[in-house]
């Protein structure tokens, strides 16, 4: 029987569930046993992880498309070191961690697609990394609209944000919400982005990201405020 990789991951079967989840649910949290990884059908999420002192921090956003949870095929016992969430409503296919396994030795085709998730990961990881050592918050704000609007993506699309508090963004950021407000009113005071009650990111936003582009001077500073701008990666 020949292999049909798109009903695999679409389909529940041996091993394979179809989950429902609304926004804020989580698909597994932090420190719980990581014995499924799941594949994201439609909708989109975010992983966040939590410190000794309690602090939260988004770490990655999720499109369609993507697996989550591959921690779970690294050893038997492994936990998760994240909390999967949903962001919109999202379906998944909930895969065991043996099933996943079996498969992948045995078809080519899944190896071949979880290999090449597993290296776009990477360079996204890599991306963040530098994106957060170097870039202004606010350089750093305009990426994340972009990439959560789907920028980008073949297709003509509205280019809208999913439903996101100021107070997620400044977590993945690494900001306040204060500063993030700022910069939203004043992306929308220069025509990069529509924003009444939802967002609709414009091209222009791209200027901000790979031109560094401003109509006006000093972005990082708040009006009123007597500090300097804070260079990045010394933040």
């Amino acid at each position: 029987m020949t292999f049909d990789l798109a009903d695999f991951l679409a389909t529940a079967g041996v091993g394979r569930t179809i989950v429902h989840l609304m926004p804020k649910q989580a698909f597994f949290s932090q420190g719980s046993l990581a014995d499924s990884i799941f594949y994201l059908q439609t909708g989109r999420a975010k992983l966040t992880v939590v410190s000794h002192d309690v602090r939260e921090a988004t770490i990655a956003l999720l499109p369609a498309g993507e697996f989550v949870g591959e921690e779970s095929l690294a050893s038997v016992g492994s936990v998760h070191m994240a909390t999967a969430s949903a962001i919109t409503a999202c379906t998944a296919l909930r895969i065991e961690r043996g099933e996943m396994i079996r498969v992948m030795h045995e078809q080519h085709s899944l190896s071949e697609m979880y290999l090449k998730f597993l290296l776009v990961r990477s360079m996204r990881t890599q991306a963040d990394l530098v994106d957060q050592l170097f870039n202004s918050s606010e350089r750093r704000l305009a990426r994340i609209l972009l990439i959560l609007s789907e920028f980008g993506e073949p297709g003509e699309r509205e280019h809208w944000v999913p439903h996101i508090t100021q107070e997620t963004l400044a977590e993945m950021i690494g900001t306040t919400r204060s500063r993030v407000s700022f910069f939203m009113n004043r992306f929308r005071r220069l025509g990069l982005i529509e924003y009444n009650g939802r967002i609709r990111v414009h091209k222009s936003l791209l200027n901000v990201v790979l031109l560094d582009r401003f109509a006006e001077r000093d972005p990082e500073r708040p009006p009123g405020s007597a500090n300097p701008r804070i260079r990045p990666g010394l933040r």
